[in-house]
């Protein structure tokens, strides 16, 4: 069964008086568990197509139905209550606010949440030690090297269970050694627990970590 489909979808940005098409009536399927990689030039439309799955965007035609919801029905509230349950998120950049420690970094989308604050930090305990930090939850990003800062905002985006990871870039600013840990708790998470993970890279040595690699150029995807 298809966990993401998009549907004919085309996304055009307005610049001032000119209309810049970033998307180009593009149609995928992702299937539940899978792991799929999205490689292409800068340009290409690889963060758009995310942010359109993740709900962050809305497309300018077309439709994008995730794991049985049509994003188009949803709006406001609404739509921020989905991808609480629904969607985790991994960037390039970590995105960790500086004055929170990692534990209160993870607790965060759980804010969204009917829990008690008990089981807020026992959710986001769990997330830490799943991600091989249950000894750092109490240090600040600022104390951490850049892999770990990675691995809480990955354990940030599990703390909700998701269905669905979203990754885009994220061994983009890591060493080789901490982009292989990286992705290999991606692998994990995929295999393990079942999560779909779509990653947007560069790199084609990560790509070859997933089942399937797409290939977006100017908007229009083929298979590689």
């Amino acid at each position: 069964m298809a966990s993401i489909q998009i549907q004919n979808v085309r996304k055009v940005y307005q610049r001032d008086t000119q209309e810049v098409p970033v998307l180009d009536g593009l149609s995928l399927d992702v299937d539940s568990g899978e792991f799929l990689a999205l490689m292409g030039p800068s340009g290409s439309g690889k963060t758009t197509l995310l942010n359109l799955i993740g709900g962050i965007d809305t497309p300018t035609s077309g439709r994008v139905t995730i794991a049985g919801t049509d994003l188009g029905t949803l709006k406001g509230p609404a739509l921020a209550k989905w991808r609480s349950r629904h969607i985790g998120y991994i960037f390039q950049l970590y995105n960790l606010i500086p004055v929170l420690t990692a534990l209160q970094n993870v607790e965060l989308p759980l804010l969204l949440l009917k829990m008690s604050g008990a089981e807020r930090r026992k959710r986001a305990r769990t997330a830490l030690e799943l991600v091989g930090l249950s000894d750092r939850v109490k240090h600040f990003p600022r104390q951490l090297s850049g892999g770990q800062e990675q691995r809480v905002a990955i354990a940030r985006a599990m703390v909700s269970d998701p269905a669905i990871l979203l990754a885009d870039e994220p061994t983009g600013d890591l060493d080789r050694k901490a982009g292989e840990e990286i992705l290999n708790l991606l692998v994990r998470l995929n295999s393990e627990f079942k999560k779909t993970v779509v990653m947007v890279t560069h790199d084609p040595h990560a790509a070859e970590r997933a089942h399937r690699i797409q290939q977006l150029d100017k908007g229009v995807l083929s298979k590689t």
